[in-house]
């Protein structure tokens, strides 16, 4: 699997609407995050994942989506929306993903998820997860991720 990233960016947010800041200083995702393929993307605050999530749209549709949900199907978008209002957040892009499948991404999603478990709590804001088999590759992949944020 080729796992590309991660690029991060800078949100200020309220529980109504996002903005986002470019690490090249612009007010708009680039790179990795308008991408089509799965990606893997962690919100965090002070290094502290607060959610893990995945998609195949790109991060400004996401979100977007995220903030405007209002119940319906179930669906109330991200509950940290609601709680401060600046995180960081990471994007990896899974650039070879066959037919564009999210499985193995979502493979990777759940294994970072029980790292961060295995430290003490699930991530703040964590409201959904799908778990599938995984091999030593999804692993390695998550622990990369994980490393991310709490260096070994």
């Amino acid at each position: 699997m080729l796992l590309n990233g991660p690029e991060r960016y800078s949100l200020s947010y309220t529980s109504k609407s996002f903005s986002v800041l470019c690490n090249k200083g612009t007010s708009k995702f680039s790179g990795l995050a308008v991408s089509r393929n799965p990606k893997l993307y962690i919100a965090s605050v002070d290094r502290d994942p607060i959610y893990v999530g995945i998609t195949k749209q790109k991060m400004q549709a996401r979100l977007r989506y995220g903030w405007s949900a209002r119940g319906a199907h179930g669906y109330h978008g991200y509950a940290w929306r609601h709680s401060g209002d600046t995180a960081a957040l990471d994007v990896w892009e899974h650039a070879d993903a066959v037919n564009r499948s999210e499985r193995d991404i979502e493979t990777i999603e759940a294994e970072v998820v029980y790292l961060i478990r295995q430290r003490g709590q699930w991530p703040a804001f964590q409201t959904e997860i799908h778990f599938y088999p995984s091999n030593e590759e999804h692993r390695a992949l998550a622990r990369q991720i994980f490393d991310h944020y709490h260096p070994s």
